[in-house]
This record gives structure tokens, sequence and C-alpha cells, in this order.
């Protein structure tokens, strides 16, 4: 049973062990939008309970389409909602290790949030 990936319209038959993969998808997306230039799930492609896609694009300029399943996550497209059946990319456990291997400009702006969040742990620890 496949729905649109609109988060709006969350279906309430998933079991509680179900993950419910456009929840996890927009999840996702708020992790790290900090360090892409954009990112949102794909309102055009039709996703399922296990399956959602979101489309990305790096610093650098890059746009793909990710597929996001209990598998992890995996590039499917290198165009923005485009599911290529010939691309054969490894699955990533979290979507920091996959933009890590995308975007150097991902790594960079993740380790500068992490010094900053770091450097106001320190202020705070003085007050």
């Amino acid at each position: 049973m496949e729905a649109d990936c609109d988060p709006t319209e969350l279906s309430s038959g998933a079991g509680a062990d179900v993950k419910d993969m456009r929840l996890e998808a927009e999840a996702v997306v708020s992790d790290v939008l900090f360090a892409v230039n954009s990112m949102r799930v794909s309102r055009s492609l039709r996703c399922a309970d296990d399956m959602a896609y979101i489309n990305v694009e790096t610093r650098e300029g890059s746009r793909y389409c990710l597929e996001l399943t209990e598998a992890g996550l995996r590039v499917v497209g290198y165009a923005f909602d485009q599911v290529d059946d010939n691309i054969q990319t490894p699955y990533h456990e979290t979507v920091y290790s996959l933009l890590d291997t995308l975007s150097p400009a991902y790594r960079e702006a993740f380790g500068n949030a992490l010094l900053q969040r770091l450097e106001a742990l320190k202020q705070d620890g003085r007050s």
C-alpha cells in the first residue's frame, strides 16, 4: 500500500513496531538541514510505510535523490525526484555517514557546528 510522501497525511494503521519512513525522513531532514543547501522529503515520488525518498542539494551544488528504508540511506538518483534502477550504491546506516562521503562542505559545516556547541558548553561551565 503506497501513499504520497506527505507527512501531514500519515496512516494510523501501522503497527507500533513498524517505523513510518515518512516520519523518519522528516527527522533526517531536520537533523542535517543546517549543513546542506536544501533538503526535503519528496512530494512527487510514491512512498510506503517502509520507504521514503529525500531530495538533497549539497553545499557544493550536487543534487541527489536518497532512498530511506530500514536498511539505511542510499543514493538512487542524481537529480531531485529521480530514481535510477541501474544505480547500485551502498546503504549508509546514518545520514551523517552518507553526507560525509558525498560532501566535504557538509563535513566542514558539521565540524563547525560541533565546535560552536562545545564552545557554548565551555562558556556555560564558566558561568
